[in-house]
Order: C-alpha cells, then structure tokens, then sequence
C-alpha cells in the first residue's frame, strides 16, 4: 500500500534549498587557479594584470619635478587612468565573444580598438540576419552551393552579406557627397565610427564605440566585404579616400599621451601588431595581456611571447604580462566575469 506522505530521508536527500551562491564566486575561483600550473596559472596572472589595469591612478604615482601643470591637480589625476587597447580578431565578432566585447564599449572599460575588417562588418551584419551555429566538418562544396559561408563551426548565409551590401551603398553614396563638398577625406576609423551612428542598433558593438566616442581602428578595413562593396562603389562613384595616415597619427598619439598603457589582444595578425607598434612611441606598454593559440616556432608575431616584444619596446622591461596559451572564447568570458564585470574600481 503507498504511503500518504514522502519518506523523509527522500526530502531530506533531494529537496533542501541551496547556500546563494555568493558574488565573488567567479574571482575566488579564478584566483585558485594561479595555483594549478600550466596555463589555469597563465589566466589567473592575466586577472590580476587586468585588475591592475583598472585600479591604476595617476594619484597613485608621487608628483615628478618636472610634471605638467595640468597634471598637478588632485582631482585631475585621480581621475587619470591607464589606458586600455583592446585587439581581436575577426572571427571573435562572429562569435558570441561579440556580445563580452559590446558589454566593454557600452560601459566604457577600454579607451581604443584595434581589429580587422571582419571585426567590424560581421557586427553590422549580425544586426541584419542571423549566424548559426553549426559543425567544423560540414562539406565545403555542399555549402558553396546552398549559399552558406563558414565560418569554423558558425554559418552565416550570403543573404546577411546582401543585406549588408544594400545597406552600406547608400551610405558610402553619402560619404562621397560630403568628401567632395567639404573637401576632407575620411580615415577608417571616421568610416567606421560613421557606420556605428548610420546602424542606431544597441546590438552594435560599434553604436556604442560611436555613442561613447571610443576610437576604433581597422588598419586592413578593406581585406573583407567592406572593401568588395568599396571595390563595386569606386566604379559606379569613383573618388572615395580612405586615409590610413590620418589614422597611425590618432593612434600613435592616443598611445604616447597615455600615462599607463595596457594591451589586452585576443588573437594575433593585425591586431596584434598594430596596438604593439602603438606602444613602440611611449617606450612600451605597462600591462599586457594576450590570449592565442599562435606558437613561436615559425617566428611569426602571432606566435610570439611578450618577452618577444620587450627586445621591440613595444612592451617596458619589468612590466607585467602574460599570453595565455588558450581560445579566446575559452578563457575571455571568465577574465570579463573575474575584472571589468565586478563593478567599481574605486
């Protein structure tokens, strides 16, 4: 006969209520594992180098003899911080890093961009049709013919590019009829920050880079479908500039005015190189951190080791860095979760 009422030894095993969990649980956790060797050490280092980052003031430092009157105020340099150049790859947009990377630029953690073309169309396009998630190993051939481009284990349909190229003509239309009736060229970072405003779209990385005036730069902006519909547009409307100068100036500069410099570079290439050249004109970067799967057997910077780049300049003997060994989808949630996502430095 069944029993009226539940065995207490049955409550008592499966429905007690669960401790909350706390808040710091991310960080604590994060923290052990600069204990555990091999690369959960590596990760647990780039935490505290990125916490650093963001705590570091100007007040911090003592007051140089020869310091700039403009730098001499208390209140002026407690609100000094260290400049945070963020770099990734293309293919980090097309995943669901986009959205870690949109949380950065919306609540202003980083003071610069560098990435590739893809970097920047794949965000718009996102915000025109859908990416799906998909397999490695499905048949190139079969996809070709479906209209389906791969992207690693992510599917994104020629349609999204469609889309994207009847959204973006009209716009570079525009472009042209202001360069040529001011007279002033564009850069591809005034391009890109033209495109953030033109998409009005929170699901944007780069409406809010636009909205919060962070710079973004994309040395290789035509190395994508931005510079095929640039190709098509210079036959139909020829006369766009693109001026790269204008742009190794802003960024140059951006790099020697900052008072600390830190570089979190996920992926390697362009980006990489570019923010690391940045950081030749101040004597090097303070803080590095960088996250790839690139060895240094063949020489390539991809591959290289901070310590590399030490013997450049373009990081400062004695500074804190460390390359974490990993998939920036891996290892980057965690680092946001255990640093930028913690609130308040002060």
């Amino acid at each position: 006969m069944w029993q009226d009422t539940i065995p207490l030894a049955a409550t008592a095993a499966v429905l007690q209520p669960s401790d909350p969990i706390p808040d710091d649980a991310v960080p604590q956790l994060l923290e052990s594992y600069e204990k555990i060797g091999f690369q959960a050490t590596s990760l647990g280092r780039a935490v505290g180098i990125v916490n650093r980052m963001r705590k570091w003031r100007l007040s911090d430092e003592p007051i140089a003899e020869d310091e700039a009157e403009e730098y001499r105020s208390p209140d002026i340099r407690s609100q000094t911080r260290c400049n945070i150049f963020l770099g990734y790859t293309s293919n980090l947009i097309s995943s669901g890093l986009r959205e870690i990377i949109l949380y950065l630029v919306k609540h202003r953690h980083v003071a610069a961009i560098v990435t590739t073309a893809g970097g920047i169309e794949e965000d718009f396009i996102k915000c025109m049709g859908k990416t799906y998630l998909a397999d490695f190993h499905l048949d190139g051939a079969e996809l070709r013919k479906r209209g389906m481009n791969r992207i690693g284990n992510l599917i994104v349909p020629n349609d999204n590019y469609c889309k994207f190229e009847d959204w973006l003509t009209p716009i570079l239309d525009a472009m042209l009829a202001e360069q040529k009736e001011t007279g002033n060229v564009w850069s591809p970072s005034s391009f890109i920050r033209r495109l953030g405003k033109e998409i009005n779209n929170e699901e944007s990385v780069y409406y809010w880079a636009y909205k919060n005036d962070i710079p973004v730069f994309c040395p290789a902006l035509t190395d994508g479908s931005i510079g095929d519909m640039i190709y098509f547009h210079s036959f139909r409307s020829p006369g766009l500039v693109l001026d790269i100068v204008q742009d190794i100036r802003a960024l140059n500069e951006l790099s020697r005015k900052s008072r600390k410099a830190g570089m979190i570079i996920l992926g390697g290439g362009v980006c990489k190189h570019q923010i690391a050249n940045a950081m030749l004109i101040r004597n090097g970067a303070d803080y590095s951190v960088y996250i790839n799967t690139g060895q240094e057997f063949d020489g390539s910077d991809s591959g290289a080791r901070p310590d590399e780049a030490v013997s450049w300049g373009k990081i400062r003997a004695g500074a804190e860095a460390v390359k974490v060994f990993a998939d920036a989808t891996l290892v980057f949630p965690m680092l946001v979760a255990a640093t930028f996502a913690q609130g308040s430095t002060s």
